[in-house]
C-alpha cells in the first residue's frame, strides 16, 4: 500500500499529528501511520495531496518511494523522474546527526543528472526529490509541487473570532466528509463555516448577536459559499438536528458577552442540549471543561497568552 510523508509545524504539534491520522481515517479506516518527531509516515490508498489539501498544520508532503539505510541509490529509483525535465533535490535532517545540508543536496543533483535526462531547476522544478533523515529510518520519496488551495476571504472581522486554523482542524478531527454538513451554533463571524465549505462541506449558521450575524451573511457571500446562518440563541440548532452531521464551535460566553445569562449557565445548558449521536468538536476556556458533563474522547490544550488557555474537546 502506497507511503506518504507529511512534515508539519511544530505549532501544536500533538493535534497536528492526529489531525493527519484523523483525514486519512476518514477517507480509508484501514489507514496506518507511524511518526518520528514532525513527520508522519501513512500507509493508505488515499492520495497524499487529498491529505495535505484538507490539513491544516502541514508545510512538507509527498510520497514514499523506499525506506533507506544509506545513501545509495540506483537507477531503479529515477523512474519518477521518466516524465519529468526539471527537478530539485531537498535534504530534511530531522535526525540528531549534522549534515552540509547543500552541500549533501548538490551532490545528490549531480548524481541524478547523470542518471536520468532531467536537469537542475530550483525555482520551478516539474519534481522535488526528497530524502528525510531520522534517528530510526531515512526515506527516499518525491513530490509534484502543487498550488495552495485557496484561502476564504473575510471582508470583515472581529478582535475575539475563531482562528480559522483551529476551525479547521476541528472540522477534520471529528471525520467530516465532503458532502456532509456541519453545524456553529455561535458562529460569530462565519470561520467554521467559511473553512466548512472551503473544503466541500456544507454547514449551517447561528447566532444571536445581530453584528455577528450580519457579518457572517457578508464573508459567506464574498466568497460565493451557501451556507445558511440564522439569527436566533444557539438553542435553536435543536430543531434542526436532522439537517446536520456534527457541530463545530468555539463557546463565546465570557467577558464580552451580550447576554443577560451568566456565562456558565449558558454553556452548561448548551451542553445539556448536545446531540448524542453526532460528531462534535466544542473549544471552551480551559478549566472550563471539567465542570461539563461531555466525557471527550480526547482534549488538547491551546495556549493563546499567559491569562488564556483555550481547549478543545473531541467526542
Amino acid at each position: 500500500m502506497p507511503e506518504s510523508f507529511f512534515v508539519l509545524s511544530k505549532d501544536h504539534l500533538e493535534i497536528a499529528k492526529d489531525e493527519i491520522i484523523a483525514i486519512a481515517k476518514t477517507y480509508d479506516r484501514f489507514a496506518k501511520s507511524k511518526s518520528f518527531s514532525n513527520l508522519v509516515i501513512i500507509q493508505s490508498k488515499i492520495n497524499c495531496d487529498k491529505i495535505a489539501q484538507r490539513a491544516t498544520f502541514v508545510k512538507i508532503s509527498g510520497q514514499i518511494l523506499r525506506k533507506m539505510s544509506g545513501l545509495f541509490l540506483g537507477e531503479d529509483n529515477f523512474e519518477v523522474l521518466k516524465n519529468a525535465k526539471t527537478f530539485a533535490c531537498r535534504i530534511i535532517n530531522l535526525s540528531s546527526k549534522q549534515f552540509e545540508i547543500p552541500e549533501l543536496e548538490s551532490s545528490m543533483g549531480d548524481m541524478i543528472s547523470k542518471l536520468s535526462q532531467a536537469q537542475v531547476d530550483l525555482k520551478n522544478p516539474d519534481i522535488i526529490i526528497y530524502l528525510i533523515f531520522t534517528n530510526q529510518e531515512n526515506f527516499f520519496g518525491f513530490s509534484r509541487p502543487d498550488e495552495l488551495p485557496k484561502r476564504p476571504k473575510k471582508v470583515r472581522k472581529h478582535p475575539h473570532e475563531l482562528d480559522w486554523k483551529l476551525a479547521r482542524v476541528m472540522i477534520n478531527l471529528i471525520g467530516l466528509k465532503e458532502g456532509e454538513t456541519v453545524c456553529d451554533p455561535f458562529c460569530g463571524t462565519g470561520t467554521t463555516l467559511l473553512e466548512a465549505e472551503s473544503m466541500g462541506i456544507k454547514a449551517i449558521g447561528v447566532d444571536f448577536d445581530e453584528k455577528m450575524y450580519e457579518i457572517s451573511k457578508e464573508n459567506l457571500k464574498a466568497n460565493g459559499f451557501k451556507s445558511k446562518v440564522s439569527k436566533a440563541d444557539f438553542s435553536e440548532f435543536t430543531k434542526m438536528q436532522d439537517k446536520f452531521d456534527a457541530i463545530v464551535t468555539d463557546l463565546p460566553y465570557g467577558i464580552a458577552s451580550k447576554a443577560s445569562e451568566d456565562p456558565q449557565e449558558l454553556i452548561k445548558k448548551f451542553v445539556s442540549m448536545l446531540p448524542r449521536r453526532k460528531k462534535i468538536a466544542i473549544m471552551c476556556k480551559k478549566g472550563f471543561e471539567k465542570k461539563l458533563n461531555m466525557n471527550p474522547s480526547k482534549t488538547y490544550d491551546i495556549y493563546r497568552h499567559k491569562s488564556l488557555t483555550r481547549t478543545i474537546l473531541i467526542k
